[in-house]
């Protein structure tokens, strides 16, 4: 019997999607009994001129975690694409641009600055940044080029399949490798999990009332938050309304609002903008004044809303001044 060959890969990313696979527990055995692992370098020994001695469409299918922030990057999945018949962007940073994208609320030479000159903890009277070739009595060290603005893997190259969350809850990734294995796939472009949201499958939804009604807005550690009832009610930011459900409530079960890392659902262009529609829906005030001390208590507006997703919204950055 042949078995498919699947390779992990792992980008910019936290490798939380990485440590989501070993999650599988003893369902790992099930998998690695099933495929051929061709490529995997954080658990295996593989090395990049292993992917480039294969045949083109030679790996069944790859997974690939993390959005595209250098240019060694974008090459390593140019080259996944060429080798496989197909990508799974797998995770949040991969689908939608995650954590890793709030960066594009700057720009490559002001995080730089940021980082190697003006942190508390960096000594560096110099000024002295990396730079992409530098000469030394070696030889010249090459880095990889440190983009300006980081991109979820669509937008690098052709995916086929989209598995959400920061990181995908082992149940979906079991499910998604079940697909595979039993040629059962959705169509092309598809993400796979629920369609519904996460308010329409959250085991709170019956404490939610008729008719909502916020008048102002409450951290998490602000308040002791009742277990059982609906955050929105609480006064707490609960993305909730405009995310994918198939998380298996991860965060709602710690007592915890949902965060948004699943993204949105497929009638949903920009999560974002969703929930912003959502929240000033049920803001209680006429007063234009009450209205912005309303908006003035949510911290980091943008970040908040898009915290998975500002690479593939409608925003993308913050727009460049030259």
């Amino acid at each position: 019997m042949i078995k498919p060959k699947v390779a992990f890969c792992w980008e910019a990313s936290c490798g939380g999607c990485e440590e989501a696979v070993l999650d599988l527990n003893e369902d790992i055995l099930k998998v690695i009994e099933a495929v051929d692992i061709v490529f995997w370098p954080i658990a295996l020994d593989f090395k990049y001129a292993d992917i480039e001695n294969m045949n083109d469409n030679e790996i069944d299918v790859s997974f690939i975690s993390g959005a595209i922030r250098l240019n060694e990057q974008e090459e390593t999945v140019r080259l996944l694409r060429k080798k496989s018949k197909l990508i799974i962007a797998f995770g949040s940073c991969a689908h939608l641009g995650g954590i890793p994208a709030l960066a594009n609320f700057w720009d490559r030479e002001s995080i730089l600055k940021k980082v190697y000159r003006e942190a508390p903890s960096v000594i560096n009277p110099e000024g002295k940044e990396p730079q992409v070739k530098t000469k030394t009595a070696s030889g010249e060290l090459e880095l990889p080029e440190f983009y300006d603005t980081v991109k979820a893997l669509n937008q690098v190259i052709d995916v086929d399949y989209y598995l959400p969350g920061c990181p995908p809850s082992p149940d979906l990734i079991m499910q998604t490798i079940t697909a595979i294995l039993e040629n059962n796939l959705p169509p092309k472009g598809s993400v796979i999990g629920p369609a519904k949201t996460l308010c329409e499958n959250c085991s709170r939804k019956d404490s939610k009332p008729d008719i909502m009604t916020l008048k102002e807005i409450k951290r998490p550690h602000e308040v002791i938050i009742d277990p059982e009832k609906c955050f929105l009610a609480q006064g707490l930011i609960c993305l909730g309304p405009a995310t994918r459900s198939g998380c298996g409530e991860r965060c709602i079960k710690a007592n915890m609002p949902c965060r948004g890392c699943f993204g949105p659902t497929d009638n949903v262009i920009d999560q974002g903008s969703k929930f912003l529609s959502a929240l000033a829906s049920i803001v209680d005030f006429n007063d234009e004044e009450e209205i912005k001390k309303v908006v003035d208590s949510v911290a980091d507006m943008t970040g908040t809303f898009y915290r998975f997703t500002l690479a593939s919204s409608l925003i993308k950055r913050k727009r460049r001044l030259k």
